[in-house]
């Protein structure tokens, strides 16, 4: 199952965001996110989130829709993003589209680029998506598969610590277990030669970023 999730951030390409979309998508509005939802004429199945960037008029409009609505209180541990990518990981989702997670706040946008460490979120494929660009994390000892077209760029990231044992196959400036420095740019701007492209890693965890003109496409189509 395949649920999009969209947060309170900034929201580009709205037009080829909604040509993405799936009809058995479940979509899901993190608290604020419920403002691009509306903007674009949807509804999400569940809000969930304190709901403080939701006015009465929105929620008085959800009822007749069949929305399902998780209230959380305002004094807690979660963002409202964590809680809508647990929900969606709980209800069964291997695939997550985040619209809206980056921009607008810095210290937000790092918290959910980070977010997709989380341990109980591993289980599913969870992409950021930007516009053009979509970003993901890659644990040690896993693979990651990347699809798009010849001449995307590619960046890879290491954080907290070096990236040890990380293989392409597909890009440009290839790399073969070898270990990518903390702090230093190496892995920027790499580009997508053959489609798909795979990175591996032994050790550590890397942030990945494909921009290219087909980042909607390949949501549409995996």
């Amino acid at each position: 199952m395949r649920s999009v999730i969209f947060a309170n951030g900034v929201l580009n390409s709205p037009k080829a965001l909604v040509e993405s979309l799936k009809p058995d998508d479940l979509l899901i509005a993190a608290d604020g996110g419920l403002h691009h939802l509306l903007a674009l004429d949807l509804f999400p199945d569940v809000l969930i989130g304190d709901l403080d960037s939701v006015t009465p008029e929105q929620l008085e409009t959800l009822p007749t829709r069949k929305v399902e609505i998780i209230q959380h209180p305002t004094r807690k541990d979660e963002t409202d993003l964590e809680l809508a990518l647990l929900c969606a990981v709980e209800r069964g989702a291997t695939e997550v589209l985040v619209h809206g997670a980056l921009g607008a706040r810095w210290d937000m946008t790092l918290g959910n680029i980070l977010l997709l460490s989380h341990p109980r979120l591993r289980i599913a494929n969870i992409r950021l998506v930007d516009g053009n660009q979509e970003l993901r994390l890659l644990v040690g000892g896993e693979t990651l598969t990347l699809s798009g077209q010849p001449g995307d760029t590619v960046s890879i990231l290491p954080l907290c610590g070096d990236a040890v044992g990380v293989t392409t196959q597909g890009l440009e400036y290839a790399l073969a277990n070898e270990r990518l420095k903390f702090g230093f740019t190496r892995g920027l701007s790499n580009v997508l030669q053959a489609s798909p492209a795979k990175i591996s890693l032994q050790k550590g965890l890397l942030c990945v970023v494909k921009e290219g003109a087909e980042v909607a496409k390949d949501a549409k189509d995996t």
